[in-house]
């Protein structure tokens, strides 16, 4: 079988700090979203033209931006979400960028450090949402159609100060019709909760021993079946999400960014390079991306197991977890590679920033082999 290479095919050099990556669907431009030295937040968008990248829009705002995205939005209108350093979220249309369409100004306390969106293109899979988790330890998930007050607002366990964890990851999943919905966040101490949106109440928590970094659905509009997380300390968690056991939860698959393969007995000792985010191939949804600390990007592939269950002594059903193969490891940047997106649109094509202030687009070959 053809080997799976990733190149990086164009880079440009940023005058920012990069935090989050988007492409605009059914285009060929993405989003750059940041901090300048001083501060102030910066929106870029870009184009690819014959191997080049021309920047088509920029824009300066008071503060500094965290992380966006599109997910709401349906094609037709290309909107925006992003979160600041200030809890800020904001929804701007991407042709006209001077004023937001949607704002909550105080959305939560302090710095929004990651959200997520659903809703704007998937049929009869419910509302257009957006989910943010923040530095004030809080999970809300927002309903841009509304006015500016929460739809739903999930805090981390405790009541007062000292017991909010930071919330650093968000993801939304299970909505495969127009009820079910539920919410997955990942926080500071390893803390991994599933909320459940239509019963709001939390369904499972594990804690996967260091700060959660990333979590992504493999896709958020069906029955869930697959969720990674990745952390400090080169952590990557696999859980087979169809199956959980009363006193169990779901099945895990432990890997060390290493790339040395484990069950869900310990951790292998391996790279301690954090894992910044996870991003699953639109078009493959068991194929995803980890981006590492060490300014490394690798590819992986799931493989299920022969069955996917099994039955207890005490008559429960419990989750088999499968295997990971790494497809590819290749390394990018001196500094770690904070910020990834695939491209919705062609197989294989990816944008991600890094600490280096260089945004690089990505070309991978040969997964439609897989």
């Amino acid at each position: 079988m053809d080997s799976i290479q990733m190149i990086a095919h164009i880079e440009k050099s940023l005058d920012y700090s990069i935090f989050d990556v988007k492409w605009i669907p059914c285009s060929a431009k993405f989003v750059v979203v940041g901090s300048k030295p001083k501060g102030n937040g910066i929106l870029q968008i870009y184009e690819l033209n014959r191997g080049e990248l021309d920047k088509v829009i920029e824009v300066e705002k008071p503060k500094s931006f965290k992380c966006c995205s599109f997910g709401a939005s349906r094609l037709r209108e290309t909107q925006l979400a992003t979160g600041d350093f200030v809890g800020k979220l904001a929804i701007y249309d991407v042709e006209r960028l001077e004023q937001p369409v949607y704002e909550v100004a105080e959305a939560h306390t302090g710095i929004i450090n990651a959200m997520d969106a659903i809703g704007g293109t998937t049929i009869n899979c419910g509302a257009p949402e957006i989910v943010t988790g923040g530095r004030d330890g809080s999970v809300k998930v927002w309903d841009p159609r509304q006015n500016d007050s929460p739809a739903a607002h999930v805090s981390a366990a405790g009541d007062g100060p000292a017991d909010k964890r930071d919330c650093w990851a968000v993801g939304f999943g299970n909505s495969y019709n127009s009820v079910e919905r539920s919410v997955v966040a990942g926080y500071d101490n390893g803390d991994v909760k599933l909320i459940d949106l239509r019963a709001m109440k939390e369904r499972w928590s594990a804690n996967v021993k260091n700060g959660v970094c990333g979590v992504e659905f493999d896709r958020k509009d069906i029955n869930m079946n697959k969720l990674v997380v990745s952390t400090l300390e080169g952590g990557l968690h696999v859980f087979d999400m169809r199956t959980q056991h009363p006193e169990k939860g779901f099945a895990q698959l432990t890997e060390k960014e290493a790339g040395q393969s484990l069950g869900s007995n310990g951790v292998i000792s391996g790279s301690k390079s954090t894992v910044w985010t996870v991003k699953h191939l639109p078009q493959n949804r068991d194929i995803f991306a980890s981006c590492g600390g060490a300014g490394n990007i690798r590819l992986w592939i799931y493989h299920y197991p022969e069955k996917r269950t099994k039955t207890t002594a005490s008559g429960e059903d419990q989750g088999v977890v499968g295997t990971l193969e790494m497809l590819n490891a290749t390394t990018v940047s001196t500094q770690p590679v904070n910020a990834f997106d695939w491209s919705p649109d062609r197989q294989g094509l990816a944008v991600c920033g890094a600490f280096d202030q260089t945004v690089r687009v990505l070309v991978s070959t040969n997964l439609h082999l897989h």
